[in-house]
């Protein structure tokens, strides 16, 4: 049963968005969007995705900096509304993925599936979505204990259903509040809420699918990780995947200076602050190694 719910809540989180969109647009056709919608969506986008790239990922899967107790609850808190699963669960899965990359043992690997066009295809298919349908075999006591031993991680965790509706009800309620009207309340939901989250998933997603089947290896080849730069500037950097893999523990993925990664300008402007500190920049060993983009 449990098993059965969490493939039903997935499928929702996954098809959800995209059946609302078909069925919303057409509808509000002439005036599905405006500059309020635009602002919100950006907004909702920024924060839910810095707190993927800058907290779940750099922050807490990989500890490329310490983080002040207030950064760190904001940060995790960012995440959980980016509607990916809790802080503890997507790190132990990130971790794992590291520990076997591309092969058994991956949870979201495109090449273990054969060979040929069609294991391909396949292939990409469970990195981008099919592994959330399966069951999840990560523990997150052997992979993130670090996480459930953080009591402001472990209560954010705890409360991550409620960040998930705020995630949606809040651009709502924003859209009313501001325009004073229901239409600006449901086209807020729309692309602040359902289409952001959609975009910001498939985003994610394929940093596990694209960026181990498409793009450049400059820095290892000890696995499949690419860097694939059309995707940096929407996933805050961390389509840079090639370098990271080769320096997992680096605040920055984009090595070379035309590399965009805004999550690495980010951790930059918090360290300038006097909030991030220990953080670990690229080597200019690591960075000389690194010549091709």
């Amino acid at each position: 049963m449990g098993l059965a719910i969490g493939r039903t809540v997935t499928a929702l989180l996954v098809v959800g968005p995209i059946v609302a969109l078909a069925i919303a647009v057409p509808l509000l056709w002439g005036h599905a969007v405006n500059l309020l919608d635009v602002i919100l969506a950006a907004a909702f986008y920024l924060v839910s995705g810095f707190g993927i790239s800058v907290g779940y990922h750099r922050l807490f899967a990989h500890r490329s900096f310490r983080a002040a107790r207030w950064l760190k609850i904001a940060l995790a808190a960012a995440g959980a509304l980016a509607v990916e699963g809790s802080a503890a669960g997507w790190v132990a899965n990130h971790r794992r993925h590291h520990m076997f990359s591309d092969k058994p043992g991956d949870p979201h690997s495109p090449h273990n599936h054969g060979t040929g066009a069609v294991a391909q295809l396949r292939g990409f298919a469970h990195a981008h979505v099919g592994w959330l349908f399966q069951a999840d075999l990560t523990s997150v006591q052997r992979y993130a204990p670090d996480m459930l031993d953080d009591r402001d991680t472990r209560i954010i965790g705890k409360l991550f259903p409620l960040f998930a509706v705020a995630s949606l009800a809040t651009p709502f309620f924003l859209g009313w509040t501001i325009s004073g009207a229901l239409q600006g309340a449901l086209t807020g939901l729309l692309w602040a809420g359902l289409a952001r989250m959609m975009l910001l998933h498939h985003v994610t997603w394929s940093v596990n699918s694209i960026c181990h089947m498409f793009g450049k290896q400059p820095a290892t080849q000890n696995d499949r990780s690419t860097n694939f730069a059309p995707l940096a500037l929407l996933s805050f950097g961390e389509s840079w995947h090639n370098f990271h893999h080769a320096h997992p523990a680096s605040a920055r993925h984009g090595a070379l200076a035309h590399q965009v990664d805004p999550s690495a300008a980010l951790i930059r402007l918090f360290e300038r602050m006097g909030c991030a500190t220990r953080v670990h920049w690229p080597t200019e060993a690591q960075i000389a190694l690194c010549n091709v983009s």
